[in-house]
């Protein structure tokens, strides 16, 4: 274990069993952070999750673990208070991070595509059957030939109900807003450290319209909106505020999405290193924005996602 921190350092992790959340603790595990993971998982998800747990206790380091809903601000409320006693008189938090998943991934109206029509065309010039094709196309790109994609099956979209003011208030404060309890219960409970770092993650979603990521776009602009906030208005007391904008990265959340193999694919061909982000990638650069040298970059939305948003290129 390399120990970059003082001995008594705390990151909270909200959204910690998975994903970003889980990468972000073991590496500030592997650096002497002590862990307060807040996550929410079924049992049957919970077996998965507890072996994960006991490898970041490996590191040495300390961890408490809370299974329920972050967003309740009576359970915030406990938690908070539990985590002043268990940090003791000198225990402090040096990194929050805000990696809840739980969106609404609905249309906002029905669909209406026009047909494709390569796959036809092609088949027609070779001359085999269109559903053949089609298979052997789903088959290959399953398989990793992400080229393909525009010949495969299209994506199918839940058409069942739409997304409405509800979803969205929901999926809103989920994956945004939710931050800022968490940052206020920490200051007024005097639980950061002098020096701490508050982070968000967002989505190249935050710009570019995906069927069905409406609730999820409008979640991410608001935290990166808040987190302009906190850094401004608790800048003065010590606390930074930055958000990461990870490029396409294979996590449950992603996998949630409909036409998420088709984004993954999209990913692969356009970024200039030819892969997906990792959670590792991003709990790297987490780690870097935590350290002492990285005092002076607040307020910032900082891409991590090896060129893939600025590319304009294809293979």
């Amino acid at each position: 274990m390399s120990r970059d921190f003082p001995s008594g350092t705390w990151a909270v992790i909200l959204g910690g069993s998975s994903g970003f959340g889980l990468a972000t603790a073991s590496v500030l595990a592997d650096h002497g952070v002590n862990l307060c993971v807040v996550h929410r998982d079924r049992r049957a998800a919970l077996r998965q999750v507890e072996p994960e747990f006991e490898k970041i206790r490996g590191a040495g380091v300390e961890l408490r673990t809370w299974n329920v809903d972050a967003t309740d601000p009576d359970k915030r409320t406990g938690i908070l208070d539990e985590m002043r006693e268990l940090l003791g008189s000198d225990g402090r938090v040096r990194v929050l991070l805000h990696s809840i998943a739980f969106g609404n991934l609905k249309l906002l109206a029905p669909e209406k595509t026009e047909p494709r029509t390569a796959g036809a065309a092609l088949a027609a010039a070779l001359g085999v059957d269109p559903a053949e094709l089609e298979r052997a196309a789903d088959e290959l790109f399953a398989q990793g030939e992400d080229g393909l994609h525009p010949l495969t099956r299209a994506p199918e979209y839940p058409s069942r109900s739409y997304l409405d003011e509800d979803d969205f208030a929901r999926t809103i404060l989920s994956m945004g807003t939710s931050l800022l309890g968490w940052t206020q219960g920490l200051f007024q409970r005097e639980l950061f450290a002098d020096d701490a770092r508050v982070f968000g993650l967002t989505s190249e979603g935050n710009e570019v319209a995906w069927r069905g990521y409406a609730a999820v776009s409008a979640a991410k602009v608001s935290l990166e909106t808040l987190a302009r906030s906190i850094a401004v208005e608790f800048g003065p007391h010590g606390i930074r505020c930055n958000v990461i904008q990870a490029g396409v990265t294979e996590t449950p959340a992603l996998a949630a999405i409909p036409g998420s193999a088709h984004l993954k694919a999209q990913a692969r061909l356009r970024n200039p290193l030819h892969r997906l982000t990792t959670p590792r990638d991003v709990a790297n650069v987490i780690h870097l924005l935590s350290l002492d040298e990285a005092g002076w970059i607040n307020g910032e939305v900082i891409r991590v996602d090896g060129g893939e948003h600025i590319s304009g290129v294809t293979r």
